[in-house]
C-alpha cells in the first residue's frame, strides 16, 4: 500500500481529498439521524416512550412556577393575586399550553405556603429549551411585582435552557482547544512546521470523512452530538498517534542514511504495519459498545470505529505519497531554538545509534535490575488500582452534576423542600383498550391512592388522560425528593407492589414506570449488566489479534495484562479522587460520592484501544530488532529508545487534550478527562517505559513462545525482508536529518 501510494502520489492525495469531500456533500444531503434518548433504553423507559410515540403524542416539556409566602398561607389574597398573575403572564406569551392553578390541581405543600402553577411549553419537547426564554422573563416580570413573595420557574424547559447557557459553550470550546494543543506539542516535537501540520491535516480530513460516512449509518444506527465528540477525540488521537508512527520512522531512515524511496518502503514494512495492527484492534475495542444496546453507546462505538478505519486507511496511503511530494520539503517552517538541526559526527552517530538519551538512562537501571523494576513498578500499579474494588458507580444527581453556582439549582432545592418529588416525579404511561373503561377508571384512581397510602408519593398525585389514543399518563412526586436511594427505593414500591395491585388487575393495561429517577435505575442496570459481555469480547478478540500479528502465546497474554494494569489504575484514581475526594481540589472537582455509571465502561473500551497503539508500536520495534539477529535484551533496548519519544510525544497531546475536559465544569465530564488522562500518562511512562521492559527482560526467549499445536496460525508478522541496513556513514546523503521527536 505504501509503495502504490509513494508511486502514484497524486492519484492517492487526489483520491483521499475525492473521497472526504464525497463523503462530506452525500453525509450532508441526506442529513443525520438524530438519537431518541427514552427510545434508545431498555426496559420500561423504552415501553413508555414507544407507547408515547405510537400512540401520535407529542413529548411535551412540563414545567412548574412555585408561589411561596414567607408568612401566612397560599390562601391569602397577595399570594391568590400573584397566582392569578403568574398564570395571566405564562398565557400571555403564546408560547405555553395545559396551564393549572394549584387551586384546581391541590397543588399546594403541607405547611400551605407554597403553590406550583404547572404547564406545557407549545412544541416539542426538543425545541423547549430554545423557546422557554420569554415565558421566564414573564415569570421574572411577575416576581418583581410581587417582592414580599418567592415566584421561580423551574422544569424540562427552564432547567436545559440554563444549563446550555451555563455549560453549552464549555463543551465546545474545549474541543476547539484540542487541535491547537495538538498542533504546539507537535510543532515541538518535529521542530519542523510542515511536519508538524501533516499529522493534525490527517487526523481533521479523517474526522470530516468521518462525519459524512456516520451521517450514512445514522439511518441505521441513530447518532449525538455525545458521539460527535466522542468521534473527534478518538480521530484526533489515533490519526495523530498513526502519523506520529509512520512520519517518525521515516525521517529515522533518512536519518541514517537510506534514500528518501527506501526509507518510505521501510516505513511502510514497519510502521504501517504497527498502524494497521493498532487499528483494528482499536475497532475491536470500540466493538464492545455495541455489547451495551443503549443508544448513546452504540453511537459512540460505530462513530469510533469509523473514524479509526478512516484514519488507519490514510495513513498507510496518503501519508506515504505526501512525504514522497514533500521529500525534503516536510523539514519547513523550523521552528527557531527547537527546529535547529544538529550537525557533525556526534548527531550522526546519534542517529546511527538511535534512541533517546533521556530514555536510555532510564531503561539502563530497568535492564539491568529487571526483577526489582517489575515488583517496584507493578506493586505501585497495583496499589493504585486497588481502591477501585470499592468503586461506587451511579448517576449523578443534579446538584452533584452541576453544582450549586447556578440559580436553576436553587430553583430545584426550593420545589424539592416544599414538594418532596415534584421536580422529577415518576410517570406512570397506561394504555388500555378503552381508558374510559369503568374498570380502568377504577384500577387509575385506586393506584393514585395507593402510591400515598404506600408511602411511595406524599401526593399531588395527578392524571392527564388522553381519550382518542386510549392512553393516560399519572405524575407521581417521589417522596425520596431528591435523595436518591429512596427515590430509587420509591420507584420499586411503584413497579413492584402499587402497580401489580391496582392496575395489574385490569386485563390488557400496559403501565410501565418511567421518569428521571427510573431511567436512571435503567440505565445503571443496563451498564452493568453489560460488562461481563463487553469485557470479555474485547479481551478476547485482542488477544486473538495478537497472538495472530505476533505469533507468540507470551506477547498477546503480557499486552492483556499490562492494558489491564493500567486500566485499572485509572480506576483507582478515579475512585480516589473523585469519590473518596483526594485530592478533588486540584483539579477543581468535589466529592460526589461516586464514580458516573457510564464512566468505567467507556474508558475500559476507550483506553483499551489506545494502549493498544502504544503496545503495538513498541514491541513491533522490539521483535523486528530481534529478528535482525539482536540479542532479546538488545532487542528490547533498542525498541524501547527508538520508539520512547514518539510514544512519548503522542501521550503528552492526549494527555493534554484530555486534560482540557478534565477542567470543564460538569463533573462528568471531569472525571472522564481526568481518568483518560490519568491512564495514558501511566501507559506510557511506567509500562511502556519501565514494566514492559523489565518483565520482557525476565522472560527473555519466552517472549517469543508459540506452542506447537499454534503452528497453523497463519503468518501476519513483519516483512523484515523491506528492513535494510543503513549505509556506511561516507555513503550518507548529507541532509540526512536526524530525529527530533
Amino acid at each position: 500500500m505504501g509503495g502504490w501510494s509513494a508511486r502514484h502520489r497524486w492519484a492517492a492525495v487526489g483520491g483521499w481529498l475525492l473521497f472526504v469531500i464525497a463523503v462530506m456533500v452525500i453525509g450532508q444531503s441526506v442529513g443525520r439521524t438524530d438519537l431518541d434518548q427514552s427510545r434508545s433504553m431498555a426496559g420500561e423507559v423504552n415501553q413508555a416512550a414507544t407507547i408515547i410515540d405510537d400512540a401520535g403524542l407529542q413529548d411535551k416539556a412540563g414545567e412548574m412556577v412555585l408561589v411561596q409566602t414567607p408568612h401566612g398561607t397560599v390562601t391569602d389574597p397577595a399570594v391568590r393575586t400573584a397566582v392569578a398573575d403568574v398564570v395571566g403572564a405564562v398565557r400571555a406569551t403564546g408560547l405555553t399550553t395545559a396551564i393549572t392553578s394549584p387551586y384546581d390541581t391541590q397543588a399546594i405543600s403541607e405547611d400551605h405556603r407554597s403553590a406550583l402553577v404547572r404547564f406545557d411549553m407549545r412544541g416539542s419537547a426538543d425545541d423547549a429549551p430554545d423557546h422557554v426564554q420569554p415565558v421566564l422573563d414573564a415569570v421574572a416580570k411577575t416576581q418583581r411585582a410581587h417582592p414580599d413573595l418567592r415566584i421561580e420557574e423551574f422544569g424540562d424547559a427552564s432547567g436545559d435552557h440554563a444549563v446550555n447557557n451555563a455549560f453549552g459553550s464549555d463543551f465546545k470550546t474545549a474541543e476547539y482547544s484540542a487541535v491547537p494543543v495538538a498542533l504546539a506539542i507537535l510543532l515541538i516535537a518535529f521542530g519542523a512546521l510542515v511536519a508538524a501540520l501533516l499529522p493534525v491535516a490527517l487526523a481533521i480530513t479523517a474526522f470530516l470523512g468521518a462525519g459524512g460516512v456516520v451521517a450514512l449509518v445514522s439511518h441505521a444506527i441513530p447518532m449525538s452530538d455525545t458521539a460527535n465528540s466522542v468521534m473527534l477525540l478518538v480521530g484526533l488521537a489515533v490519526g495523530v498517534d498513526y502519523c506520529l508512527f509512520y512520519l517518525r520512522r521515516e525521517r529515522e531512515e533518512r536519518a541514517a542514511g537510506h534514500d528518501a524511496a527506501t526509507a518510505l518502503r521501510i516505513a511502510a514494512a514497519t510502521s504501517g504495519r504497527a498502524v494497521l495492527i493498532s487499528g483494528f484492534t482499536v475497532i475491536v475495542a470500540m466493538a464492545g459498545m455495541l455489547f451495551t444496546g443503549i443508544g448513546d453507546f452504540k453511537a459512540m462505538g460505530m462513530a469510533t470505529m469509523i473514524v479509526v478505519a478512516i484514519a488507519m486507511f490514510g495513513s498507510v496511503t496518503v501519508l506515504p505519497a505526501l512525504l514522497s511530494i514533500l521529500g525534503e520539503r516536510v523539514e519547513k517552517g523550523r521552528v527557531p531554538l527547537i527546529g535547529r538541526r544538529s550537525r557533525g559526527a556526534g548527531a550522526r552517530a546519534q542517529a546511527a545509534h538511535g534512541g533517546s538519551r533521556f530514555w536510555r538512562t532510564v531503561l539502563r537501571p530497568v535492564l539491568r535490575h529487571p526483577k526489582v523494576s517489575t515488583l517496584v513498578a507493578g506493586g505501585a500499579l497495583i496499589a493504585l488500582a486497588v481502591p477501585a474494588f470499592s468503586m461506587h458507580t451511579a448517576n449523578l444527581t443534579t446538584q452533584q452534576e452541576l453544582g450549586d453556582g447556578l440559580p436553576i439549582i436553587k430553583t430545584y432545592e426550593h420545589i424539592n423542600a416544599a414538594f418532596p418529588g415534584g421536580p422529577d416525579p415518576a410517570h406512570v404511561v397506561v394504555k388500555a383498550d378503552a381508558i374510559n373503561a369503568p374498570q380502568v377508571k377504577k384500577a387509575i384512581a385506586d393506584f393514585r391512592a395507593e402510591a400515598v397510602r404506600s408511602g411511595a408519593s406524599t401526593g399531588p398525585v395527578t392524571v392527564t388522560v388522553h381519550s382518542a389514543q386510549n392512553v393516560a399518563q399519572i405524575d407521581v412526586p417521589l417522596a425520596g425528593g431528591s435523595d436518591r436511594a429512596k427515590a430509587e427505593a420509591d420507584v420499586r414500591l411503584l413497579r413492584d407492589q402499587v402497580r401489580p395491585d391496582t392496575l395489574g388487575k385490569v386485563g390488557g393495561v400496559q403501565a410501565p414506570v418511567t421518569g428521571e429517577t427510573a431511567s436512571s435505575m435503567d440505565f445503571t442496570h443496563k451498564i452493568t449488566s453489560s460488562v461481563p459481555p463487553v469485557f470479555a469480547f474485547v479481551i478476547v478478540f485482542a488477544f486473538l489479534l495478537m497472538l495472530l500479528s505476533f505469533r507468540s502465546l507470551t506477547v498477546a497474554l503480557t499486552s492483556i495484562a499490562l492494558n489491564l494494569l493500567s486500566v485499572g489504575a485509572a480506576y483507582g484514581v478515579l475512585t480516589l479522587v473523585f469519590q473518596h475526594g483526594v485530592g478533588a481540589s486540584l483539579v477543581g472537582a468535589h466529592s460526589s460520592g461516586a464514580v458516573v455509571a457510564w464512566l468505567p465502561l467507556f474508558l475500559f473500551v476507550i483506553l483499551f484501544g489506545l494502549s493498544m497503539d502504544y503496545h503495538v508500536f513498541v514491541v513491533s520495534r522490539i521483535r523486528e530488532a530481534r529478528s535482525r539477529g539482536l540479542t532479546t535484551k538488545g532487542a528490547i533496548e533498542h525498541g524501547i529508545t527508538t520508539t520512547a519519544g514518539v510514544v512519548t510525544s503522542a501521550a503528552v497531546i492526549m494527555v493534554a487534550v484530555f486534560a482540557i475536559f478534565g477542567t470543564l465544569s460538569m463533573q462528568s465530564m471531569k472525571q472522564m478527562g481526568v481518568g483518560l488522562a490519568c491512564a495514558v500518562l501511566v501507559d506510557a511512562t511506567v509500562i511502556r517505559g519501565v514494566l514492559l521492559p523489565a518483565l520482557m527482560t525476565l522472560l527473555d526467549e519466552r517472549n517469543w513462545y508459540l506452542p506447537r499445536w499454534l503452528h497453523w496460525l497463519p503468518d501476519m508478522t513483519h516483512d523484515e525482508s523491506a528492513v535494510s541496513e543503513p549505509p556506511a556513514a561516507g555513503d550518507r546523503p548529507r541532509h540526512a536529518v536526524p530525529d527530533r521527536v
